[in-house]
């Protein structure tokens, strides 16, 4: 496994490329959330990101997807879309599972016929073919989140945008959806921007980890992760590395107080 010290990966092409990115609310007096963020997530590349409570991670995902604008830099999103999925998995309640992810496609303008289709194969896809027709409240956590996955990938974006994803679940749940997801995301070669506070989660699932510092929000550091798909959470490579990160992630919380 490598280390690359506060690292900017160079991409000829990009799925997602931030540039100096600075989010400052309020006037210019005021201390911004992130400050001269430099990231580049490369095409169908898998990128943890870390960092203490209240560094900025959920802004980042935030302005990455449009809800919110940057106060200074740029991001580019040469594909065109991105697609956001939350802690909570946020189904409309009223609306099936397959509803759910047929009104993204809707969305899109794809007729009745062919959404039906095209739910049917999503849901295949996260395991839930035989939850077509159950709502929200008949659903488990974890089948709550995967039919929220499904509808992010009916969005047919280049980035899928995780904030915390599994944060809510319980740690066996999570371990399952651990693996479905990196077989996903190898199926799919959708690239991933994953926000998390579980340094194992990250290691567990990402090609690269990167470290944000505390308040203001910059890129403190990076890691490579070389350690071979499938990963297990207690695998002792995963837990040498998150020990690493750890040490790293509390410097840079006793650095900025």
């Amino acid at each position: 496994m490598g280390t690359n010290p506060a690292a900017t990966t160079t991409v000829a092409d990009a799925a997602v490329r931030l540039t100096g990115v600075t989010k400052r609310y309020g006037g210019p007096a005021e201390a911004p959330v992130l400050d001269g963020i430099d990231l580049t997530v490369a095409p169908g590349e898998f990128v943890c990101l870390l960092g203490a409570s209240g560094c900025g991670k959920s802004t980042l995902l935030n302005l990455v997807a449009g809800l919110d604008p940057v106060t200074s830099g740029s991001i580019e999103l040469p594909g065109g879309r991105a697609a956001l999925m939350f802690q909570e998995s946020a189904l409309f309640p009223w609306l099936t599972a397959a509803g759910n992810v047929e009104l993204a496609l809707r969305l899109r303008g794809i007729g009745k016929a062919e959404r039906r289709e095209e739910a049917a194969r999503l849901l295949r896809l996260v395991r839930l073919e035989g939850a077509a027709h159950k709502r929200a409240h008949e659903l488990s956590g974890g089948m709550r989140q995967r039919v929220a996955l499904a509808r992010a990938l009916a969005q047919q974006a280049d980035v899928l945008l995780m904030d915390e994803p599994f944060g809510a679940l319980d740690a066996i749940t999570r371990d399952v959806l651990h693996g479905e997801l990196t077989s996903l995301w190898q199926e799919t070669g959708i690239a991933v921007l994953f926000v998390t506070h579980n340094v194992r989660e990250a290691v567990r699932l990402g090609q690269r980890v990167v470290l944000l510092s505390s308040r203001p929000g910059r890129v403190a550091r990076e890691w490579t992760v070389q350690i071979p798909q499938p990963r297990r959470i207690e695998d002792a490579a995963v837990a040498e590395l998150a020990r690493e990160i750890t040490d790293e992630l509390h410097r840079e919380i006793s650095r900025h107080g």
